[in-house]
């Protein structure tokens, strides 16, 4: 005797929000929360009380206790992932390539499409400040000093590449030398035969155990997101913000057409994929480079973002994001293209066609020629500004909104990082099209296996 059981009686489980909605309520809880707190201590001053005869500032306790230890362990445990994931997952893509060649091909393609990406960034940037020209007008010169750091030459990043020490490599997080590294390593287990076979299925089991911790960590995501916000806001000046208005909104601008038009071009133009789907699946990536302001720290969720949802193969993705996360510096350039006319146009400089040529030329070079170096957004503007003779000291100037933009950039950045791996992907027939045009890829396995049942039912 057979029963059946009718599942359309049962009642529907409740839908939980996706991961995406639940940061996206996190980073506006965490605005809001932030601009109250600035706005109270701004007008009636610190609230303190007393714990066991100890004087407590409210804002201290929130601001820089609660907010800071539980948003700086967050980036920490993102920031703990990036090398053995970038180490493993390029072992494992390397390793994989039946046709050595191959690997020249990707970097080359890569590396092109970078480089033509940021110097796109830039031209775009320049003729949009020289159009609306943000700094005229303005008296904002300060006594302020900005000191550069010396950047190093794009000869000397060459020969830094190869790692002397891949162990104090791994340690610093020197991602150059780490993906040499884990380049020739890959390619000499796939040379190696029996030995490297048994090494490769080792590898694909970390890479397993890696990327199921980067789900367990992106579903703590909104509660890093929330203190994120909200320690920013709490202390961010909102004059600040209103005296560089058309400034802050310029790059704004600029970086949003460079995320929605200019990206959308080049990929249908050179991939034929379409653009909605990058866009929509970008999501997640793009909320935690924003909150974090960090290509590495978002490196984890950019890689499952371009394999799991947009359906890149590993063996092209594990090279392709990680070298952009390190060299692809599109919204940085936008910042520097804007900056550069607007420290121009307040300290009354004119500069000539060439000058704006060199500013293009010098930045786009140098995304390439700092990469991995600290603070290299304000290394690389310091640069282009001494190039075409302007005051380095005029970065002093825009310092106080440059954590906002930078939270925007970056997640530009991570964009372009997926964007040049499908369109290399697409171009080495290591895309999977249906991932890619299927709204639902990238689910979790419990979903798949209910979904399943459910049909089978």
């Amino acid at each position: 005797m057979t029963t059946s059981i009718n599942l359309s009686s049962q009642k529907p489980t409740p839908q939980k929000l996706g991961l995406t909605a639940r940061i996206f309520i996190g980073m506006i809880a965490g605005i809001i929360i932030g601009a109250l707190l600035q706005w109270l201590f701004d007008d009636s001053g610190d609230f303190s009380f007393s714990v066991f005869g100890l004087h407590v500032s409210t804002y201290t306790l929130l601001v820089e206790g609660i907010f800071n230890v539980v948003g700086s362990i967050f980036i920490a445990s993102l920031k703990m992932l990036v090398v053995p994931l970038v180490f493993v997952s390029l072992v494992c893509g390397t390793s994989s390539l039946s046709d050595p060649s191959k690997l020249g091909r990707l970097g080359g393609k890569s590396i092109l499409l970078y480089i033509f990406t940021t110097a796109l960034a830039i031209s775009l940037a320049v003729t949009f400040a020289l159009l609306i020209k943000p700094g005229e007008g303005l008296n904002l010169v300060s006594e302020s000093n900005y000191i550069a750091k010396e950047a190093p030459s794009l000869g000397q990043v060459i020969i830094n590449m190869m790692p002397t020490n891949p162990i104090n490599a791994m340690a610093e997080g020197n991602m150059l030398q780490i993906i040499v590294f884990a380049v020739l390593f890959g390619i000499s287990m796939a040379m190696t035969g029996d030995a490297g076979k048994r090494l490769t299925s080792v590898f694909e089991d970390l890479s397993a155990v890696i990327m199921k911790l980067v789900t367990i960590l992106m579903n703590l995501a909104p509660y890093g997101v929330f203190v994120l916000m909200a320690k920013l806001f709490a202390t961010i000046g909102f004059d600040t913000i209103a005296s560089l208005l058309k400034y802050f909104l310029l790059v704004l601008f600029a970086l949003f057409v460079h995320a929605f038009v200019t990206y959308p071009i080049v990929l249908k133009t050179l991939s034929g994929l379409s653009p909605l789907n990058l866009i929509r699946k970008m999501r997640d990536a793009a909320l935690f480079a924003f909150s974090t302001s960090s290509s590495s720290a978002t490196l984890p969720v950019t890689m499952e973002t371009a394999i799991s949802k947009l359906g890149v193969k590993r063996s092209v993705a594990s090279f392709t994001v990680p070298l952009g996360s390190t060299i692809n510096m599109d919204g940085t350039a936008i910042m520097q293209g804007v900056a550069t006319v607007f420290i121009a146009q307040v300290y009354g400089v004119d500069l000539s066609l060439g000058d704006y040529m060199m500013v293009i030329l010098t930045a786009t070079l140098a995304s390439v020629g700092t990469a991995g170096v600290p603070g290299v957004g304000l290394i690389m503007l310091a640069m282009v500004l001494q190039q075409v003779n302007l005051p380095v000291e005029g970065i002093a100037l825009i310092i106080g909104v440059d954590r906002l933009l930078d939270m925007t950039r970056t997640a530009v950045n991570v964009t372009g990082d997926c964007m040049v791996a499908c369109i290399v992907a697409k171009s080495e027939s290591e895309l999977d099209i249906e991932v890619y045009n299927d709204p639902d890829a990238g689910i979790s396995a419990e979903k798949v296996d209910f979904k399943h049942l459910d049909n089978n039912s």
